[in-house]
């Protein structure tokens, strides 16, 4: 018999046993990305007329966009056959831009808190190399760019990859060298991103490409990329990313839902969204502090990276708070109190009744309610 320790659990295991013993799930998140099998999308499965700056639809990708034609991005469920995946994320042109300007730019771009990141020990001699694996396509061929950007330092490195066959799913991988250069900062502000360009002007490369750890240099970013904003036929999906410390791609990590949809929410809570659904759901509780007045606590169901800021859809008789007596329906809600651990919100006008009581606030279709703590 053997004895076999997990944290501070004891159990008995025959020893003849002990090579079938499968540890599956003990030591979660070799991968750096978040959402990196684009399974989470709590702000939209498809967003249209996209010509700016954002998060639009599938949590933790972000577009990074500089005059670079109109974009529909979507969840989409074209995925590569038989590797595991139920989703990608999509991009599909719908204004094209055959002659960028100098400054144009289209990415799509993860990034990550320096405090997750201490174990790649960037700025010492033994600084980790990193390793992107993906699975992309597109009926664009060509040459694509994939950057790693040091936001603590202002220095990155860049990496090709070439879409070989069109509108075949291809599987990518690209080792970065670790940077001996540049500590990343050990807190909860953005310290490293991923960029995949999709289109950019002479801005960004008409220089050499970055392949080894550099001052950022604008015109060394994306040389020989292709223009997938060229044409309203362009399309590029990707899904299954995977950044992780070391020279070789494993096998993608797949988390279980609950754990990718919490790790989501650190940066992005959505409290209620009824667009189309239920006309009159409850969805929390308030009280009144005076007879005017509308408060409502609400517990976020993770810590989130910092204290959100509210987005509220607002319009008449959006949301109604039900009590004893009496029912008022109001246009709004702002915040009056943040934590990185719940939030107060208020409503101080179109109320009447007794300070004290309490009730169930209630939503029609168009409601929407969010937080945001997005690096």
């Amino acid at each position: 018999m053997a004895i076999t320790r997990i944290g501070n659990i004891a159990s008995t295991i025959p020893d003849d046993s002990i090579a079938n013993v499968k540890m599956a799930n003990i030591v979660q998140s070799k991968n750096i990305i978040i959402n990196g099998d684009m399974s989470i999308a709590q702000r939209a499965t498809s967003t249209s007329s996209i010509t700016s700056s954002n998060y639009y639809t599938v949590d933790r990708f972000r577009t990074s966009y500089d005059t670079a034609g109109t974009w529909t991005q979507s969840q989409a469920t074209d995925v590569p056959t038989g590797q595991g995946f139920a989703t990608s994320f999509k991009m599909d042109c719908t204004t094209a831009n055959g002659s960028l300007s100098a400054g144009s730019f289209l990415a799509i771009q993860s990034k990550f808190e320096g405090q997750n990141l201490q174990y790649l020990k960037k700025g010492t001699s033994s600084a980790e190399s990193l390793t992107l694996s993906f699975w992309v396509k597109s009926n664009k061929t060509g040459t694509y760019i994939a950057n790693l950007y040091d936001a603590d330092n202002n220095r990155y490195i860049a990496k090709s990859y070439t879409i070989s066959s069109a509108n075949t799913w291809e599987k990518k991988t690209l080792t970065y060298a670790g940077d001996t250069s540049g500590a990343f900062g050990n807190d909860n502000a953005t310290s490293l991103e991923l960029k995949f360009i999709l289109a950019a002007g002479t801005t960004y490369t008409s220089g050499t490409l970055a392949t080894s750890w550099e001052s950022a240099t604008n015109a060394n970013t994306a040389v020989g990329q292709v223009n997938l904003a060229d044409s309203t036929s362009n399309e590029w999906y990707v899904t299954g990313v995977q950044l992780e410390a070391g020279t070789t791609a494993s096998d993608f990590e797949f988390l279980p839902v609950d754990v990718n949809f919490t790790r989501c929410q650190r940066y992005f809570y959505k409290l209620i969204d009824v667009p189309g659904g239920d006309g009159n759901g409850y969805f929390t509780t308030g009280y009144l502090y005076s007879s005017s007045a509308l408060l409502s606590w609400n517990e976020f169901p993770t810590m989130m990276r910092t204290v959100p800021t509210l987005s509220v859809a607002s319009g008449t008789d959006y949301y109604t708070f039900y009590r004893d007596g009496g029912a008022d329906s109001f246009d709004g809600f702002d915040l009056t109190q943040g934590r990185t651990n719940g939030a107060m919100i208020r409503r101080t006008s179109q109320i009447s009744g007794t300070a004290g009581q309490a009730g169930g606030i209630h939503s029609n279709s168009n409601s929407k309610i969010t937080f945001s703590a997005e690096l």
